[in-house]
Parts: C-alpha cells; sequence; structure tokens
C-alpha cells in the first residue's frame, strides 16, 4: 500500500505546484483571499459530496475583505470561510493562530473518559511505543489502548504484545479518542489480522480543476504482515473521535471476518490532505484525494459501528465504562 499511495502522491504533485499564483510575498488581504479560495476551488475534494456551492461562498466572504483590515482580521474571514467545507482535515496556519473545524466531534457525546480508562488500565499495564496494553477478565481477554497514530507502534512492540497474549481467548482494540496520525501505522497494525493479501479500500486522485475531475477509483490492497499475526476474536472499540488515520484503520479492520466495530460512529476524515501556501506565507491544508473504502463508499462522514454501545449517565457515576464492559462481554460469549 505504501508504495502506492507514493506514486498516487507524485501523480498529484503537478496539479498543485502552481496553486500559488504569485511568488511574490504580499500582505494584499484581497489577493490573499483570491488565492485561497482559487486553491480551494481548484483543489479540494469533497465539494459535490458535500453539497458546497463554493461559488455562493465566493460571494459572501468576498464583500468582507478590506484593504484596510489587519492580518488578524483577515484570518479570521479566511478561518470562516474554510469551516463551510466542514472539514477536520482543512486548517489555515499563521504564526499567531491556526484556523481549525472541530465539530465533527465535540457536538457528540464522548463516550470515553481518561478517568474511567486509568482505573481498567490499572497500573501495572505494559507499555510497547504507543501502545499500552494488559489482560482482563481473569486474563482471558487482552486489551490494548492505542490513543493516537502519531505514537509510533514497530514491528517488534507489536509482536512482544501479540506473544503476551497468545493465551488469550480475544482481543480489545480501544482506539477511542484517537485523532489520526501516520497511515503506515494503521496498515502495519492492521496487517496483523489477515492471512492474505485483502481489499482495504481505494483511492481517487485530481486529474483536472473541475470540481470531479477525478481518476477512476485506484484500489488498495493490504499485505498480510510476516510477523505474529492475530486471527482470534477482535473488538476495535470506537467514538465520535476516531478521525482520519484511526477512521482508515476502523475502515481496514471492519474488512476482516473475525473483527467487531464496537462503539460509536467514527468522527470521519477520509480526505487524504495536502498542503499549499499564500501570498503572505501562511499554509493551507485541505483534502485533495477522497480515499473510499473497499465498496467505494467514502467514510469521510464517519462509519458506523456493528455493534453500537454507549456510556450511560449511570454506568459513568459508578465508574464503569459500560462500552468496554460490553466488549469483554462479547468476546467472553463468543466462541474461539
Amino acid at each position: 500500500m505504501k508504495h502506492r499511495l507514493i506514486a498516487i502522491a507524485l501523480t498529484i504533485l503537478p496539479l498543485f505546484s502552481s496553486c500559488k499564483d504569485t511568488d511574490e510575498y504580499t500582505t494584499d488581504a484581497r489577493e490573499n483571499f483570491e488565492t485561497l479560495w482559487k486553491i480551494l476551488d481548484e483543489n479540494y475534494c469533497f465539494f459535490s459530496y458535500k453539497e458546497v456551492d463554493w461559488n455562493e461562498v465566493y460571494d459572501r466572504y468576498s464583500v468582507q475583505i478590506a484593504d484596510t483590515m489587519n492580518q488578524y482580521a483577515l484570518f479570521d474571514v479566511l478561518a470562516d470561510m474554510l469551516a463551510e467545507l466542514k472539514d477536520g482535515h482543512t486548517n489555515l496556519y499563521s504564526s499567531f493562530d491556526v484556523a481549525r473545524y472541530w465539530d465533527w466531534y465535540q457536538d457528540y457525546p464522548p463516550n470515553f473518559y481518561e478517568e474511567l480508562n486509568e482505573k481498567y488500565l490499572g497500573k501495572d499495564y505494559k507499555i510497547a511505543g504507543g501502545l499500552e496494553y494488559r489482560k482482563m477478565a481473569d486474563d482471558q481477554i487482552g486489551y490494548v489502548r492505542y490513543s493516537s497514530f502519531s505514537s509510533g507502534i514497530s514491528e517488534a512492540n507489536l509482536d512482544y504484545m501479540f506473544y503476551y497474549f497468545k493465551d488469550c481467548k480475544g482481543l480489545i482494540i480501544d482506539i477511542r479518542n484517537n485523532g489520526g496520525g501516520a497511515l503506515n501505522y494503521s496498515e502495519r497494525f492492521a496487517s496483523r489480522f489477515i492471512e492474505e493479501t485483502t481489499l482495504v479500500g481505494y483511492m481517487q486522485y485530481k486529474t483536472g480543476k473541475g470540481h470531479d475531475d477525478f481518476s477512476e477509483p485506484y484500489p488498495i490492497e493490504l499485505e498480510p504482515s510476516a510477523y505474529i499475526r492475530w486471527l482470534r476474536p477482535t473488538v476495535v472499540l470506537t467514538n465520535r473521535h476516531c478521525y482520519s488515520a484511526a477512521n482508515d484503520f476502523v475502515q481496514k479492520m471492519r474488512a476482516f471476518p473475525q473483527v467487531t466495530i464496537m462503539g460509536d460512529r467514527t468522527g470521519g476524515g477520509s480526505g487524504f490532505p495536502f498542503t499549499s501556501e499564500l501570498p503572505n506565507g501562511w499554509t493551507v491544508r485541505f483534502s485533495a484525494c477522497p480515499m473510499l473504502d473497499e465498496n467505494k463508499q467514502l467514510t469521510e462522514f464517519g462509519i458506523n459501528p456493528d455493534i453500537p454501545a454507549a456510556i450511560t449517565d449511570e454506568d459513568l457515576g459508578n465508574g464503569i465504562d459500560t462500552i468496554l464492559e460490553e466488549a469483554l462481554k462479547w468476546l467472553m460469549q463468543t466462541e474461539t
């Protein structure tokens, strides 16, 4: 998969080489507004899917640009314009602020609490790279917490963890509140759950400046790991804060027969991000390439669990993680 993604990225680069209209530095508000709008107009990948009328957005925000506005006022207007895309992968970076869209998870129940997780992990859990893990249910179930795909996991980390769980009948992978990170860690982890090369999704790239100018979907195949593999029952715990690489991991894992997704709908984030620069030196990141699931469906707005579960107020008050308890019960009742 990595080689294929690299090849696609190299194919896309010429389209983005002209994102910045001029090499001359300028703080002119109008020019920076026009440049930002055009970069997104020609390269953003979800206009049609999200039913965003980008020309109408231009008309509303263009009238807010004034020659006399300072950089802070300009930043706020540009940030509001980007928020129209409702995309957690779309950000504007300056030396004094970062524009971000977080409503994809902030308006939803958390379904994960650090204090509860600390209770279940205890004090004697093991750490391997970005993984925190221990045995539960009288050592019958393995539990691993992976809080960020920005935290590295090596093949050795995974081997030691899976070997530690060798006598367990089931495994829980808790990625709740995992906001994403590196796709290669998603691939490395997921490759431990298959025995043969498996189609896990598709990718498209822009072929022109039109909103719907895309290539045919390009298949993404995951190869099985050459190291220890886990083919026993597995539950992946999710909540709305699972985004980007975490969403990608769920997309891969749900394609495997021994894996069940449990919890809340993920936050999504299936656009492969690219960056460009404005004339004033600010950087914009945006979704440029749609990544689709194995059925060629977009998961930009999230993935539903196989088994919905939520932390109830009563359980929260009693220090019980409803979702984790449901996963333990499910695995204990599942035949291996």
